[in-house]
């Protein structure tokens, strides 16, 4: 199951006034909600905006850290953080180089990637200067608000 069918199932719930999904297939799990706080509603629909959605997909079980490892040393990166709910592209296009690389020299005006929500292509700037130690997400991936996307070393 990808993003268009999450879209796609959430669109039916909303044309049915369903207010709860919930789906198991093998390994896989994901369940709708429709409500402010996960509370269902009563009277008329809200429009959109107001809507809000849960979805939770588990795909695999992540390993636990064992015990004896030492903690990772603490770091003075910071985040960069989307600012909206979307998919994450490092690049204008597929064709095009990315925005920002591990070991780019950032500004904060310099675009480090796009976010598209609703069609509209976002530019997403770094907002610090500072060198990129890490990109977080992988291309034409969703990402939520306040998802971290890249670490970087401010200078």
């Amino acid at each position: 199951m990808d993003l268009k069918d999450i879209k796609a199932i959430i669109d039916l719930m909303k044309k049915n006034s369903i207010s709860e999904f919930e789906l198991e297939k093998q390994d896989f799990k994901i369940k709708l909600k429709r409500g402010t706080n996960g509370a269902s509603q009563v009277g008329p629909l809200e429009d959109a905006t107001s809507t809000s959605y849960q979805a939770m997909a588990s795909t695999a079980t992540v390993p636990l850290i064992p015990a004896n490892l030492p903690p990772p040393a603490p770091s003075n990166d910071l985040e960069i953080k989307s600012p909206m709910v979307g998919t994450f592209y490092r690049a204008p296009s597929p064709e095009s180089a990315n925005y920002a690389e591990i070991g780019s020299e950032v500004n904060p005006d310099t675009v480090v990637c796009i976010i598209e929500a609703m069609k509209v292509m976002n530019e997403i700037k770094a907002e610090v200067r500072g060198i990129i130690t890490q990109v977080l997400v992988e291309n034409a991936k969703p990402v939520e608000f306040g998802q971290p996307l890249f670490k970087i070393r401010p200078i």
